[in-house]
């Protein structure tokens, strides 16, 4: 089962806690064991998973990525003014694959699942696959 949900982004650079949504996908399928697959059809975006307990850990990686990877184009030959996305996607990745445990997504104490958002704002596309464990 694949569930798809949308989300608009405020910002060229952002991070969303998606966290809370795919928990509530993984309640709704009533699946007990098995996988959640997390993945955005996008080439400027991104999923990955850290921390959700203290806000300055996002401020610090927007920072830190905009000072890795600059919006400068004159740096980039794809001269479509979002390079800096494409690159930006790459390092993140598009996906997260996570465990349901006793229905349960599995996840550290502090960590939060995140849509990132390199070439916004714009309504993006998320797929939630789950596949549940043979019993």
């Amino acid at each position: 089962m694949v569930h798809t949900f949308q989300l608009s982004t405020s910002r060229s650079l952002c991070f969303t806690d998606i966290t809370s949504k795919v928990r509530q996908v993984i309640r709704d399928s009533g699946c007990r064991n098995g996988i959640a697959v997390v993945f955005t059809p996008h080439t400027t975006a991104g999923i990955t998973i850290n921390e959700n307990a203290d806000p300055h850990v996002l401020d610090d990686l927007t920072w830190k990525f905009r000072d890795l990877v600059p919006p400068d184009e004159s740096e980039y030959l794809h001269a479509e003014g979002n390079s800096h996305s494409h690159v930006l996607s790459t390092l993140t990745g598009a996906s997260e694959t996570l465990i349901i445990q006793e229905g349960k997504l599995l996840l550290g104490m502090w960590q939060g699942l995140y849509f990132c958002e390199f070439d916004g704002p714009r309504t993006r596309t998320i797929h939630i696959k789950i596949i549940p464990d043979r019993e």
